[in-house]
């Protein structure tokens, strides 16, 4: 499992990264087949790269066939350094390597998958993909060829995740940039095909954003498959056995986490006592040092990804 560095030093700005820089882990078969790609942006409000979305979805993947890789975007667990287009950056900036080493990794296509806010990040790279140029990469597009949104963060309107639009533009962000970061106003004809599910009782996201983002790709005429499972919480990533019994592999998504929380016990970061012993809490969370009840498999949901498996291979 490879780490690619996204950016170098001098490239990546971002106030509150305390030494992290976004990152790729990849999943390649050892044979010499060229294999449809799977660039995984799990969840986590813009605050966290959740694990439980990382590389147990890469492995399912890799082992229905695909190459896979799971990016370590850049978020904002204090909520005090608003993202803004980096996390979207961070996402082209995958797709550009992967796609400039497509011979060396055996790769004949991208697809951008994502949960929850990470689907927004995918989004973002769904309808924006053409006006950031890299001058690491030029003339490389940063066009995923299809899209897979889980639960998706859509809209920054009525049916917004408000705290993932705090987290990515800050409390008081312009009209103009909630309006950018809102994705089914910037559906166009160019907007790669999209697989979407959602349950119907989710209680963080409206499934709402599906429909909206749903609507906006039927209008113009992109190839999409919408998926609204009868019931089920937020978050279930794969929903099977895996999933419920949290074995969820290397948290190595949580790098920028864990460097975060670090400098505030070292107290190179100054926050409230109060502040500080959550984020403490938040850790021992996610080492595991706290118990709570485990998830359960949802069988009418676990099918997804042998759903999205299928759209796929009809699109060739």
């Amino acid at each position: 499992m490879d780490k690619i560095i996204l950016w170098e030093q001098e490239e990546y700005q971002y106030p509150l990264s305390c030494g992290f820089f976004p990152n790729m882990r990849l999943y390649i078969h050892e044979d010499d087949s060229v294999r449809p790609c799977i660039l995984i942006a799990p969840g986590g409000g813009y605050c966290i790269v959740s694990p439980s979305e990382g590389e147990i979805v890469a492995k399912k993947f890799y082992d229905m066939g695909y190459q896979a890789a799971v990016i370590t975007y850049t978020t904002n667990l204090l909520m005090s350094a608003p993202l803004n287009k980096q996390p979207m950056m961070d996402l082209m900036r995958a797709i550009r390597y992967v796609r400039k080493n497509a011979e060396n990794l055996k790769v004949n296509q991208i697809i951008l998958c994502g949960f929850s806010a990470g689907a927004h990040a995918v989004g973002t790279v769904g309808v924006h993909f053409d006006e950031i140029e890299d001058k690491k990469y030029p003339g490389i597009s940063a066009r995923p060829d299809a899209l897979i949104l889980s639960y998706p963060v859509i809209t920054s309107g009525e049916y917004a995740h408000r705290d993932s639009f705090n987290a990515l533009l800050g409390f008081s962000p312009s009209q103009e940039d909630l309006n950018y970061m809102s994705l089914e106003k910037h559906v166009s004809d160019n907007t790669p095909p999209c697989f979407i599910w959602q349950t119907a009782t989710d209680e963080l996201v409206p499934v709402k954003n599906s429909y909206l983002f749903a609507n906006a790709l039927q209008e113009h005429h992109i190839p999409y498959s919408l998926h609204i499972f009868s019931k089920g919480p937020h978050g279930l990533s794969l929903a099977d056995k895996t999933w419920a019994n949290e074995e969820f592999g290397e948290p190595y998504t949580l790098e920028q986490t864990f460097a975060l929380m670090k400098a505030v016990e070292d107290d190179l970061i100054p926050l409230p006592d109060e502040v500080k012993q959550m984020l403490l809490n938040q850790k021992a969370m996610f080492t595991g040092e706290v118990e709570h009840q485990k998830g359960n498999v949802w069988d009418e949901i676990k099918v997804w990804p042998e759903l999205a498996d299928e759209w796929l291979k009809g699109l060739k």
